[in-house]
């Protein structure tokens, strides 16, 4: 197997905290050897890198994870130097530069945003220099928040170009059922493509240090299949995981699309990692077989509801009749016209809207499915 040119991987806050919630430093020091040997290999790695706010517990004297916002921002901004720092000092003595990248979606929702991020990360590695990036936490609000850095990850992974994400989770990958109640539940091994079946089987998160379960990690996979990126979601404790991954060895669940299977491009790579969805649209069952089987628009005569203030053109995410949001999209229809057009034919929308205005509520061309 070819060595991947530049490999993403990440760290979520279980895997990198210890019982009590402070950084494992013994685990950092075993990471980085395994991102020096990558790199004296020939590859490149940006790690994504949860735990400021686990951190900052720590040094704050928290025993729980605090419940308002303002207090886990001050975790945050606590924890923060001490885990870039704890990568900085392992990472030098082995002569690799490491630079700290913060980001939130405000910083990436517009398209220039987006291409200075990328330039960014791109003249770092170019430099010699290991990325460790993370959610700005300190000043992110609800709005503009990824929610968790398995999306985040996924985002950096498309905008850097990767040819390798690696989810290093408290967990050994997915499983036909929890492992922890099922002793038949089995380790998928290898996915092609993410349907309704694996998205039932993926449940919350798993621990007080995380706030990703396996539902964010299966999403940021998805994406991962849209952009052609293969995707590994495995145990980060195990030992050399990223060396085994990058090899090409059988480690936890590997997402890959089938050779020649069509790519997304970077236009709605950035709509659907980037942008912020301004609201909810939600299809009945057929339509959610017509986008998730047939590659289809989505039509308002399947649109069964629409929550959220939005206008024309702005993002909005698309909930298929299980629940679930399987992908986002630019929506050609105001909120309240969304309201009014929705379950209706575009024939009887023509008559009242008028001809021009009879379209797709999210066209295909601006609509990214994970």
């Amino acid at each position: 197997m070819t060595p991947p040119r530049l490999l993403v991987a990440k760290i979520g806050s279980s895997t990198l905290v210890d019982g009590e919630g402070a950084l494992d430093r013994r685990f950092i020091r075993s990471l980085c050897d395994q991102v020096a040997q990558l790199v004296s290999e020939g590859t490149r790695v940006i790690v994504v890198s949860s735990g400021a706010a686990a951190a900052g517990r720590d040094i704050l004297g928290f025993t729980k994870r605090p419940s308002d916002i303002a207090t886990l921002q001050a975790c945050a901004a606590a924890g923060q130097a001490r885990l870039t720092q704890a990568y900085a000092d392992v990472l030098a003595e082995r002569g690799i530069p490491c630079a700290q990248v913060l980001l939130t979606r405000r910083d990436v929702m517009d398209r220039d945003g987006f291409l200075n991020a990328r330039t960014t990360l791109a003249r770092l590695l170019e430099l010699g220099a290991v990325p460790v990036v993370n959610e700005n936490d300190t000043v992110s609000t609800a709005e503009f928040a990824f929610g968790d850095n398995d999306m985040l990850g996924a985002l950096v992974a498309a905008l850097a170009g990767a040819d390798l994400y690696v989810i290093c989770s408290d967990v050994d990958g997915l499983f036909t059922a929890n492992p922890q109640e099922d002793p038949d539940a089995r380790l998928i091994e290898r996915v092609s493509e993410v349907d309704a079946r694996l998205s039932a089987m993926a449940g919350g998160a798993g621990t007080s240090f995380g706030t990703g379960g396996m539902s964010s990690k299966l999403r940021a996979a998805r994406a991962m299949l849209a952009a052609g990126i293969p995707t590994a979601i495995c145990r980060g404790r195990r030992e050399r995981v990223l060396l085994d991954v990058a090899h090409g060895e059988a480690v936890g669940t590997r997402f890959e699309a089938p050779a020649g299977a069509a790519h997304e491009g970077g236009r709605k790579l950035w709509i659907g990692l980037a942008e912020v969805p301004r609201g909810t649209i939600a299809l009945d069952e057929g339509a959610t077989r017509a986008v998730l089987e047939r590659g289809a628009s989505v039509l308002p005569v399947g649109v069964i509801s629409t929550t959220g203030t939005y206008a024309a053109g702005d993002v909005v995410n698309v909930r298929a009749s299980t629940g679930d949001v399987i992908g986002r999209g630019i929506a050609r229809y105001s909120s309240d016209d969304m309201a009014r057009v929705r379950g209706v034919h575009l024939d009887v929308v023509a008559r009242f809207l008028g001809q021009d205005r009879a379209q797709p509520a999210v066209h295909r061309d601006d609509l990214l499915v994970f």
